[in-house]
């Protein structure tokens, strides 16, 4: 069995929706025992969120199981249910933590420290803890009692503004905040175990998923300070690439990418046209001058393109050089032949959500690779397993402490 990275690490994973949930997701896939925790009194809430599988019978409303946004975020994972609304309850979850050595969560300012498990809390437990909170606006300045989900932040953090087209409004089609914060929290956990190793030490992380957003309009950040120019929604196109767009294919909502950064790669996509006479134009003659006329340059490209599949723009043009993609749908990503090859997307059978298929690790490890070795956790499912063979419980004890519903 291939080693892998994380072995040995134990997360709990106090996480909710997205932000945390996904961040957990990370470090499992790369081997760490990652234990969900939430509570049948109180389900994390994208249990209740789409898609779910087909149903023979229409009326039949689908179980918490079932979610496949939660199956998505949540597989590698073990899964149990604790009533942290009572002492039993943290008691036991401070035991989970005494066992890790990570945890993280992304509630609103105060939830935590209402469950006594703050960082304070914690860390006379398990000293040396790395403890990640993810909560939406920090736990201070004027708007860390704020409660909110992520969309809110992509127009906060400016990104929305920048995101659209010139003639439209503002764009924000999801909550960006959550998985960037996600993987900025793995980053952050993975750098303070790697500190512990050499010193000993845990950590607090505080990271506000609305200033984690900000790394993705540095541009327009350091154009406001240095230019004093405040960037505007510019659609598909680039800063100088031109042609840089979508077009128009061969079909019905069928498009192609096209990206041009040199002189070689335009000489590349001209000949690959079949050097048409506008493309020797005097106005599309150097980088600059296609880039002042690109609104021309694209329609003449387009014009093109309308007379093939994507998949057939894509390959002539990167037979030659030049960078194009088709634009893929759900089922076009699923379908891909590359992501095929790197045998990127992979099926796990569900006992409630049926046969699925599911994306794969994002990064190959030669020596440590990342891997799915489990589907999503039924609600409560490795409860006898994690307070009875990890935590040393008697089973009439855990059962009574499910009938108390503290386990539950």
């Amino acid at each position: 069995m291939d080693k892998m990275a994380l072995d040995g690490i134990t997360i709990a994973d106090f996480g909710w929706v997205w932000a945390a949930p996904h961040m957990g997701r990370t470090l499992a896939d790369m081997g760490a025992r990652v234990i969900k925790i939430e509570s049948r009194s109180r389900m994390d809430v994208i249990r209740s969120m789409p898609p779910f599988p087909v149903s023979e019978d229409p009326e039949q409303l689908p179980g918490p199981n079932s979610s496949g946004y939660y199956n998505w975020l949540n597989r590698n994972k073990l899964g149990v249910t604790l009533n942290l609304n009572t002492p039993k309850g943290v008691e036991l979850a401070k035991k989970i933590i005494a066992l890790s050595d990570g945890m993280m969560e992304n509630y609103s300012v105060g939830v935590m420290s209402k469950f006594g498990l703050d960082y304070e809390s914690v860390k006379r437990v398990r000293p040396d803890i790395i403890y990640v909170s993810l909560s939406p606006l920090g736990i201070d300045g004027p708007f860390k009692n704020y409660i909110m989900y992520g969309r809110p932040q992509v127009f906060m953090s400016g990104l929305a503004h920048i995101s659209g087209y010139p003639d439209g409004p503002p764009s924000a089609p999801i909550s960006w905040g959550d998985p960037i914060a996600a993987q900025h929290g793995a980053f952050a956990m993975l750098s303070a175990l790697h500190h512990r190793k050499k010193t000993g030490q845990g950590q607090y992380i505080e990271l506000s998923q609305w200033e984690g957003l900000i790394g993705f309009v540095s541009e327009a950040i350091m154009d406001y300070t240095i230019n004093n120019r405040v960037r505007d929604r510019q659609g598909n196109k680039h800063d100088f690439m031109a042609p840089h767009n979508v077009y128009q294919c061969q079909g019905d909502l069928e498009w192609v990418t096209i990206a041009v950064k040199t002189d070689e790669e335009w000489s590349a996509l001209c000949r690959t046209m079949g050097n048409p006479e506008w493309a020797k134009e005097a106005r599309f003659a150097t980088g600059p001058d296609r880039w002042t006329n690109q609104d021309e340059l694209d329609g003449f490209m387009e014009q093109w393109t309308v007379n093939f599949t994507p998949r057939q723009v894509t390959d002539m043009l990167q037979e030659a050089g030049v960078a194009a993609f088709p634009v893929l749908s759900n089922r076009g990503l699923v379908e891909d032949r590359h992501l095929e090859a790197r045998d990127f997307f992979q099926e796990w059978d569900h006992p409630e959500a049926g046969r699925q298929k599911y994306d794969g690790v994002l990064w190959k490890m030669s020596k440590t690779p990342g891997k799915i070795r489990r589907r999503a956790p039924l609600v409560g499912e490795h409860n006898d397993y994690v307070f009875g063979e990890l935590l040393g419980l008697p089973q009439d004890e855990i059962d009574h402490l499910k009938d108390e519903k503290v386990i539950y």
